[in-house]
Parts: C-alpha cells; structure tokens; sequence
C-alpha cells in the first residue's frame, strides 16, 4: 500500500534443393503451429503460437493473448491483417528482429507471426457471478489496479481462495499475468479462484455497479476499513505497488476506505494490504 494507494468519494454507505534440405523443410512444415516453452531465466512458462492462421485464430479470444511479435520486413495482407486484429482487440503489437523471433519459437514456420498467449487460462466475468451463486453468496471481487509484482499476485491469490473471494479481476496492462512463479505462488490457489483480464478497468467497474455490486477503493483518505460495511455484494479495488490507485479508478469507486497507521512507514506491501481487506470481508460476513 503506497502512500496514495489506501480518500471519501462519491456517495458512501457506511532455399537448398538436396535431398537433405527438402527433408528439413518438410520437417518443419509437419511441426505444430504452437511451442510451449520454460523461461528458466524467469522460471515463466509461456505459451507461443506461430504462422498467419494459428496467430489470427488466438486472437479470436483474445483474453488469452499476451502480444504479438512480427518480424522486421514482414509485409502484406497476412501481417496487416494481423496487426489490425491485435489493435482492434487492444493488444501490443510489437515489431522485432528475425533472431527474437527465432530465440521464441526456434525454427518453425512461422512466416514472422508470432503471439505470446497465457499457460493459464482466464475467466469470464460471468465464472465470477456464477461461482457466487452457486455458493448462494453475495459477489465478494477483488480488483487489482496494475500490481505488476507476480509473487504479489499469488499471494493474494492464495488469501482469497481462504477468505472466500469469487474471482479476481486484472487490467490486460500494467499487471502480472498468470505464469508459473504466479502459480508457484499461489500455492494452488490459482486452480481455485477464477481470475478475470479486461482492456478496461473503469468500464468494468460500470458494469458490476450495473449488477448491484458496490465498488471500494483504497487510499491514504477514507472509511477506517475498520468502520467499512460489508454487506452485500461488493468489490474492492487494490492499487499498484508503488503509485496506488490510478486516478481514473477512484474516480469511479462509490467510496473509497483506508487502514490506518501509525508508524514512520506510511505503507503496506500490495498482498499485505489486500489480505488485510479480504479479511475484514470474511471476519464480518463470517459474524
């Protein structure tokens, strides 16, 4: 929690021709149009797939889709329609070298098109309500507002499976995507807690408020979360490790709550600060 992370707002509630070049080209053309490769460095699986029609296909679903590489010189209807799609669906496209492309899928036939996609599947915002019906609850979301730190994100995966959270939701930038050190650290949670990556996280809020959910932000001013009701369905928003809650989002909470403090460090660490919110959810509705 960073200093303007945890102030009120709103209402409040509370080419070779041998016989042995035509057979690695034929081998190459047989390999699959998908490499699911260990970044060791990272210890971050990440899933990749190559070639105009496996890249255009990813991005049919694009929650899944990280970004797309397209090599330098690549021309053409194939690439711009490629390039158009990922704009269209909001995803970076970023243009490299041939030696990235091949450090990435090694190679493949990958005629310059290549989109980096998650090893950990996503859940609609849909999952969320569902799984809080079918526990006959209250929706209880948490948003995370850019916490880019992984270990971070399993942490606080970790305590909202035991506080009860029905999913987690995540902005496509600025933020941790779920990887294996996310997994790793979660200690499994990420099997249990459905997390959610939208493009937009104030048009989302709109729309959980459209479903009844009340929206709580975090910052240095606001309800003691002591004080906090937490009633009915809600969710609460959770800033960036070290600028907080973006300006946009509090601008579209229904009210904002803080935990106090009284020592020289005006801060809390994201997962820290989140635990302390879930848990004040759980303890009251636990009442």
């Amino acid at each position: 929690m960073a200093r303007n992370e945890y102030a009120p707002k709103k209402k409040s509630r509370n080419g070779n021709r041998s016989d042995r070049g035509r057979s690695e080209r034929t081998e190459k053309r047989q390999r699959p149009a998908r490499e699911h490769l260990e970044r060791t460095e990272t210890q971050e699986v990440v899933d990749f797939v190559f070639g105009r029609h496996a890249v255009v296909e990813a991005l049919q679903t694009p929650d899944r889709v990280n970004r797309v590489f397209i090599q330098e010189g690549t021309s053409g209807r194939d690439a711009a329609k490629v390039i158009e799609l990922a704009r269209e669906k909001g995803i970076q496209v970023q243009t490299v070298p041939k030696t990235k492309i091949e450090d990435l899928v090694g190679n493949a036939v990958h005629q310059g098109l290549v989109a980096s996609i998650a090893a950990y599947e996503y859940a609609d915002l849909e999952d969320v309500f569902k799984k809080a019906e079918e526990k006959g609850e209250d929706p209880f979301i948490v948003i995370l507002d850019g916490v880019e730190d992984p270990h971070n994100l399993g942490s606080i995966l970790r305590t909202a499976d035991a506080t009860g959270v029905h999913g987690i939701i995540i902005p496509k930038r600025r933020s941790a995507s779920l990887t294996a050190t996310v997994a790793k650290a979660s200690t499994g949670a990420i099997e249990h807690v459905p997390v959610v990556r939208v493009t937009n996280l104030t048009q989302t809020i709109e729309q959980l408020k459209a479903r009844g959910v009340w929206v709580f932000g975090t910052d240095m001013n606001g309800t003691d979360y002591r004080k906090w009701n937490t009633s009915g369905p809600l969710a609460i928003v959770m800033g960036n490790e070290g600028k907080g809650v973006s300006r946009i989002v509090k601008e579209s909470v229904d009210e904002m709550v803080t935990i106090p403090m009284v020592g020289h460090v005006q801060s809390l660490n994201a997962s820290v600060a989140s635990a302390l919110m879930m848990y004040e959810v759980f303890r009251n509705r636990s009442i």
